[in-house]
């Protein structure tokens, strides 16, 4: 495509890095590897990216999405991508960036911004467990699906959706459908300090937490504050 640039590495210290070395002089640049030997997640926590033929790229652009939360988003088009190939709706979604399959965390999203030349790139990292070592108890895989023939056709899905991302998509009900907490009782941390438990209400447009306490609503934004007590 005219669009776009791909780069396949074998091994890579992290693909949202690359995404900040590259020239980019098409609309979007995408970034595969095979490993990564400094994967990180959200808050700066390592990803594990061992060579097992999971999904590990990023697709970088200066195009302005600054209108939707795009962790939450990419979350949606990542479960309808991996549910048109597993054949039912069991992947669900932790706020706000994680992918999870029969509670167990298999995948995640990190939207990062960098300001390069004067221009912003929006680089948004994404990680799918197909077939991984169980290293830690909340990490799973879709190993049961054996995804891996298919990895190349959802790669290539999950690309295509983003690129056709609009302000029309309707991301925000298909979240909600498919949120593994609505409505349930979380854990809420900032800094990996406990802070309290409340009831996971909502989310609004710009992909804010609502949550429920003894007195009453409030919202939080990603920030460094986590959730836990899901899986």
């Amino acid at each position: 495509m005219e669009r776009l640039n791909i780069d396949i590495f074998n091994e890579i210290d992290s693909t949202n890095d690359e995404a900040k070395r590259i020239n980019l002089n098409k609309d979007f640049h995408i970034i595969i590897a095979e490993k990564q030997y400094k994967g990180r997640g959200r808050l700066g926590k390592k990803w594990s990216s061992p060579d097992l033929g999971n999904i590990y790229m990023t697709v970088c652009t200066e195009k302005d999405f600054s209108y939707m939360p795009l962790s939450l988003v990419i979350g949606v088009i990542c479960k309808k991508g991996i549910e048109k190939f597993i054949n039912n709706n069991d992947i669900e979604l932790k706020w706000p960036n994680d992918i999870l399959y029969n509670n167990k965390k298999v995948g995640g999203v990190l939207v990062e911004k960098e300001v390069i030349k004067e221009s912003t790139r929006t680089i948004i990292g994404i990680g799918i467990n197909l077939n991984i070592k169980k290293e830690e108890s909340w990490w799973g895989d879709l190993s049961k699906y054996k995804l891996e023939t298919k990895r190349n056709k959802l790669i290539n899905l999950i690309i295509s959706e983003i690129i056709k991302l609009d302000r029309h998509y309707d991301w925000i009900d298909a979240w909600r459908n498919g949120c593994a907490h609505l409505n349930k009782e979380v854990e809420i941390y900032k800094d990996e300090e406990f802070i309290k438990k409340v009831i996971f209400k909502d989310i609004d447009e710009d992909g804010n937490g609502i949550l429920q306490n003894k007195n009453g609503h409030e919202r939080i934004s990603s920030g460094q504050i986590s959730i836990k007590g899901i899986y």
